[in-house]
């Protein structure tokens, strides 16, 4: 295997023109490329990213999903499923460019993978299935990138499959997801006889032989019968690229033909600048385009120096700060992800954004306001490591050593401390009851969920206040099955687990006022504190708010934070059936302290009792996660299908056709969706299939109120 400090120095012959950059750097900044593979369940991202590191040299043997042999996906439970479940994060070089690769996961109970990728990412490739186009998680993720600005290529997989059409799903690309979708290939065959793809920014065709694996390729002339496509589709690229670019708009003006540099120079600014979306094709598996899309990468996806610098916001002064890319300024670093290794311990991987990390070195967490050390640094392949001395701007890594760190958290340097914007997960919708199976087994129950809960954001560990059973959500069955697996065979604990059960919250219908006047007396001091709250409902999906009025005033600064974490312990459980209280608004509205007597304790325990009591007097209701649900299903079993979603509550959306097989949306309350599987194969014989993901929350119906709250 060729190591990624090998391929840096191979690729160390030609700088190119940056910031500042230190002398040892693997590579130039203006050559290093942050790239995330994202799509679908099922679409290929795997698959794709197995190719690119053969292509590139990285592993001399390709790995396979269905045979559990791809490098990326490491963790048993993702050979034994044949999908991935944790990003895992590599680099190749490419062109004398390095890539920085992370492959992230498709299915929608491990979204927050590609949620915390995308933030520390400069740009994605977007895999869709040439059968099954833009399907739900392929929009989810779309979103979740266009929220962080990330700059995307599209790759329309699978082009040797029956039933692939290209167009259709460009034309998806455009009207689903809002892209300025634009071919910057043409398939070459169709099915059973793709045979590679028609380039039309070059405007030739590029097929790639068999017995090398499609290590092998060649480019010749344009097949006559694809001869007027080709013209049309380079016009049509041509004069969609000069709408947005002035450069190419000049050329277009001047010569009857746009030359290929000028061409895919524009392509590239308006890529980067996220104003079109260049589409490529092939076929991963049968080893057919993947080397074209390695040179997308390079040639339209930005560098560290081509995307804004990254926001910040000094704890100091409350001002921002732009991180620019440069090894020499100071430190500005995100953790993003937190593993165990079994052999080197907790890792926390990290992007650089600016300045540099040596190994050995003390780092600064605003968060906790400490230094840790960064005992060692290493870079990443899957699950192997490779020792490092330093991670520069626009780097990715991960460092050992450090204790306190968190997803989310910034690292800098202590004299000119910065937080950068944190990420942000969605709540979990299901939750089960764990128990050790025995007292011996306790400690290490304890253990092994504050280290999942502390890798994986979307794993939620509480105790329930009346039960004191230990309660583990997650954001599906799934999710909730491999933390059980994972808790048996990485930590060696045996627990008793219960039914997976649907994580309801509690919210309110109008406001409410409640008071609350703590004077007690508790080991022989007195502890008073006086606090007045309203509560008033928000948006559904707005979160909660707290706030102090102006005629808070009289509670003092030093125990404000004490009033605030007394109101979120207040939502954290609710008035009817102790569920988490969602999308409410709270105002401190008047307080008192007593400048002998007060303390946080005190008025931390009147904030949570005044809150209470606002919360029951501002109508409160349940309410139930919400499933957007898509089904593939024949023609002939339309009927049953509609009937049983009909029978589950479930609202059917739209419903379109493509050839004999019909596509139903519907939204469906998720506590009708379990044993769905099971349900939908006994309707149609096993011919349909669906995915589900979260869309939302809506009140619970009476009745069903009724008989949750007489539970």
């Amino acid at each position: 295997m060729v190591t990624v400090l090998e391929q840096g120095k191979q690729s160390k012959a030609s700088g190119a023109k940056g910031g500042r950059e230190a002398a040892e750097r693997m590579c130039p900044l203006a050559r290093v490329r942050n790239i995330g593979i994202v799509a679908h369940i099922d679409a290929g991202k795997t698959t794709t990213t197995e190719r690119m590191l053969y292509y590139a040299g990285l592993v001399h043997k390709m790995g396979e999903v269905h045979e559990g042999t791809a490098v990326m996906d490491w963790m048993p439970q993702e050979k034994e499923r044949g999908i991935t479940i944790t990003s895992a994060a590599t680099t190749c070089f490419w062109r004398e460019h390095q890539v920085n690769i992370i492959d992230t996961p498709g299915h929608v109970d491990f979204t927050v993978e590609v949620e915390r990728s995308l933030r520390v990412l400069d740009g994605a490739i977007g895999v869709f299935c040439g059968v099954g186009g833009v399907q739900p998680q392929s929009e989810t993720v779309w979103r979740q990138a266009t929220r962080y600005g990330v700059p995307r290529i599209a790759y329309v997989n699978k082009m040797d499959r029956l039933g692939a059409d290209f167009e259709r799903v460009v034309a998806e690309l455009q009207r689903k997801l809002g892209a300025n979708a634009v071919p910057v290939q043409l398939p070459w065959g169709r099915e059973d006889s793709f045979r590679g793809v028609v380039d039309l920014i070059e405007m030739q065709a590029v097929s790639f032989d068999e017995a090398s694996l499609g290590k092998d390729r060649s480019a010749g002339e344009i097949p006559s019968e694809m001869g007027a496509a080709a013209e049309a589709a380079r016009a049509e690229l041509v004069e969609r690229v000069a709408e947005k670019d002035e450069p190419v708009l000049a050329a277009y003006l001047e010569g009857a033909d746009v030359s290929a540099e000028v061409l895919r120079a524009g392509l590239r600014r308006l890529t980067v600048q996220g104003g079109m979306t260049p589409v490529l094709c092939g076929s991963s598996l049968r080893n057919k385009g993947v080397q074209p899309l390695l040179d997308a990468v390079v040639d339209f996806l930005p560098s560290p120096l081509d995307v804004p610098p990254a926001q910040g916001t000094s704890p100091r002064d409350g001002a921002h700060v732009a991180c620019e890319a440069d090894d020499f300024a100071p430190l500005r670093a995100l953790v993003f992800k937190l593993a165990t290794d079994a052999y080197i311990g907790r890792l926390a991987f990290v992007r650089v954004y600016s300045g540099k990390i040596r190994k050995g070195q003390n780092v600064y967490n605003p968060r906790v306001r400490s230094r840790e050390r960064a005992s060692r640094i290493v870079r990443l392949h899957a699950d192997s490591r490779t020792e490092a001395d330093a991670l520069h701007a626009g780097e990715i890594g991960a460092l050992v050593g450090l204790k306190r760190a968190t997803t989310g958290d910034t690292l800098c340097t202590e004299n000119a401390p910065v937080e950068l914007e944190r990420i942000a997960f969605p709540e979990p919708v299901l939750f089960m009851a764990v128990e050790p199976r025995s007292r011996a087994d306790r400690d290490r129950l304890d253990a092994a969920l504050a280290a999942l809960a502390a890798e994986d954001p979307t794993c939620v560990i509480r105790t329930h206040p009346e039960t004191g059973q230990i309660i583990l959500s997650g954001m599906g069955e799934l999710h909730l099955e491999i933390l059980k697996n994972r808790m048996v065979r990485e930590f060696n604990v045996e627990a008793n687990t219960g039914k997976p059960m649907v994580a309801y919250h509690e919210t309110v219908t109008g406001s409410g006022a409640g008071a609350c006047r703590f004077d007690r007396e508790i080991g022989g001091r007195r502890q008073f504190a006086q606090v007045s709250v309203e509560v008033s409902a928000r948006e559904r999906g707005a979160g909660n708010a707290i706030e102090f009025g102006e005629s808070a005033a009289a509670i003092p600064r030093e125990f404000r934070e004490s009033v605030r974490e007394g109101a979120d312990d207040a939502l954290a459980t609710g008035v009817l059936a102790r569920y988490p209280v969602t999308d409410v608004e709270v105002r401190v509205a008047h307080g008192a302290a007593d400048p002998e007597a007060s303390s946080e304790v005190a008025f931390r325990t009147a904030s949570v009792l005044a809150c209470r009591q606002a919360v029951t007097d501002a109508g409160p209701e349940l309410l139930e996660p919400i499933m957007s649900l898509e089904i593939v299903l024949p023609d002939e079993h339309l009927g049953d299908v509609l009937g049983d979603l009909n029978g589950r509550r479930g609202r059917v959306k739209e419903m379109t056709a493509r050839g004999t097989t019909r596509i139903v949306r519907a939204a469906v309350p998720l506590a009708e969706l379990f044993g769905y599987s099971t349900a939908i194969r006994s309707l149609t014989r096993g011919r349909a299939t669906y995915t589900m993901e979260p869309e939302m929350f809506e009140l619970v119906p009476q009745p069903i109120r009724d008989e949750l709250l007489s539970r």
